[in-house]
């Protein structure tokens, strides 16, 4: 199974992007986990530039194929002014355009959140929920909200909190045992055309 890791930071030394690193290390055996790193390529959405193929920027396509290509999603947000970042909304609003059908249609989808706060980004993450349900994703329940940043991880990026540590590994899990099904519809489907399967967000 693949999953794509997205961090909503552009911040080279961001709390969020070590968090989706650190997935690498916590998923199930079997399971691989790609961070995408695209999202400051991305322009401002702009339906006109999205028309037609030739005219949809390079960068928004190839985020949307790797959003198409995963298994499942793992989304990972700072909090901005009590919300999420644009520039992860923006990534959202591309990949999700309606006049040409969602990318995140029935994607299973984690999300977790990290601030040098004491809480955890949870705003954002409730913001997250609704954003990528509308968008037609299945949010699996559950956030994992990682207060004191700075404490949790070194210097160097790498997750030192044995507890986050463990709290990661157990969403991952749970993110896993929920995909699986859609992944194994989408095999068996393979052979035919496909029937467009009903937004689901799991609360």
């Amino acid at each position: 199974m693949k999953i794509l890791a997205v961090s909503g930071s552009l911040r080279a030394g961001s709390y969020n992007t070590a968090l989706a690193r650190a997935a690498r290390e916590l998923a199930p055996p079997d399971v691989e986990v790609e961070l995408y790193e695209g999202l400051a390529r991305l322009p401002a959405y702009d339906q006109d530039l999205d028309e037609g193929s030739a005219a949809t920027p390079p960068a928004v396509r190839k985020l949307r194929q790797r959003i198409e290509d995963a298994d499942a999603l793992l989304f990972v947000t700072p909090e901005y002014n009590g919300s999420i970042p644009g520039v992860l909304k923006n990534a959202i609003d591309w990949a999700s355009a309606r006049h040409r059908g969602s990318s995140f249609t029935n994607k299973t989808v984690a999300i977790a959140g990290v601030t040098t706060g004491e809480f955890g980004a949870i705003w954002a993450q409730q913001d997250l929920r609704k954003v990528l349900g509308i968008s037609g994703a299945r949010v699996i329940h559950g956030e994992l909200p990682v207060p004191r940043g700075q404490e949790v991880f070194d210097e160097t990026g790498r997750l030192i909190d044995p507890l986050v540590a463990e709290r990661l590994r157990e969403h991952l899990t749970h993110l896993v045992a929920e995909a699986q099904p859609q992944v194994r519809t989408g095999l068996e489907n393979d052979e035919g055309p496909r029937e467009a399967a009903p937004v689901v967000v799991l609360r």
